[in-house]
């Protein structure tokens, strides 16, 4: 009895700073997300609108699209994480020489700070001053323009994203295949699998739990993208790369709609809960399969 209060002692301080930093603010927004209220308006006062903002948001076109780009950016960055961090995770299993030295480069990415990711990549693709632009013309005579062409905008916003993040992938695969059994592949090799055979039916289900977790992690992060995407393009050309992130930022703090604004916010917390519950259920239903009986 003594041990479990001395527990909840020590528990306290973080359980007061989860309340102050994560729930009051929560609170905040829900309060303020059934209001109108832009406090430099001629009426600064808070307008309590019920579901209102919510309803805006069903024909708000600029804001679907905005969903909709952020849910397209997220599906490139995360398979592309995925499938290139698997690939190098299989190939710093290896042994060969330097190969401390190429993890620990490999690993530099994850220590920039994000802003700094996003000023960096625009050092490199600015028409005119970066080197991408111009070897791409004068190799292969192809313009890579990202402030024209909102394809090659948002193609370079996902580049970005996996160069920056997949380092992460690959730490967390590396560890998940440093940690298969042995025997599985012996007992294979020896019925005659090939390769491919041992990758699908050994490889891949032993791997599912750290791929889906490496996935929740990763989903979440991509779909509140704002500081990267910012410094490399601004959200354009137009719209182009407006995700989800920019188009709040947008709202809130030029246009001060603060009750929209956290209206916006909500439901895309509400998605991102979902999509994570998701792929939560996924692991944890692979997990009941397995225990045994």
């Amino acid at each position: 009895m003594r041990s479990s209060s001395v527990g909840w002692l020590f528990l306290t301080p973080t359980f007061f700073v989860l309340f102050v930093f994560g729930v009051v603010p929560f609170l905040y927004v829900l309060v303020i997300g059934f209001t109108q209220w832009n406090s430099f308006a001629a009426d600064p006062t808070m307008h309590f609108v019920w579901a209102e903002n919510f309803r805006r948001l069903v024909f708000d076109e600029p804001f679907l699209r905005s969903l909709w780009l952020t849910l397209k950016f997220a599906v490139f960055a995360v398979v592309g994480e995925v499938v290139l961090g698997y690939f190098l995770a299989q190939f710093f299993m290896r042994d060969f020489p330097g190969k401390g030295f190429f993890r620990t480069l490999h690993t530099l990415p994850l220590v920039v700070a994000p802003i700094a990711v996003g000023a960096t990549w625009r050092l490199l693709t600015v028409p005119g001053l970066g080197p991408l632009p111009y070897y791409l013309d004068r190799w292969f005579g192809y313009e890579f323009n990202i402030g024209r062409y909102p394809s090659q905008a948002f193609a370079a916003t996902v580049v970005m994203d996996i160069w920056h993040w997949t380092p992460l992938v690959t730490l967390t695969l590396l560890a998940a295949l440093s940690a298969m059994p042995k025997e599985p592949f012996e007992q294979a090799q020896i019925d005659g699998a090939n390769r491919f055979q041992m990758f699908w039916h050994i490889t891949l289900p032993l791997l599912k739990p750290a791929i889906l977790a490496t996935v929740f992690i990763r989903l979440m992060d991509a779909l509140r993208t704002v500081d990267e995407v910012w410094m490399l393009t601004g959200g354009g050309p137009a719209s182009a790369t407006r995700y989800i992130g920019l188009y709040i930022w947008r709202v809130v703090f030029p246009k001060t709609d603060y009750g929209y604004g956290s209206a916006m916010s909500l439901l895309t917390l509400y998605l991102t809960v979902v999509m994570c519950w998701l792929l939560y259920a996924a692991l944890v239903a692979r997990r009941d399969l397995r225990r045994p009986e």
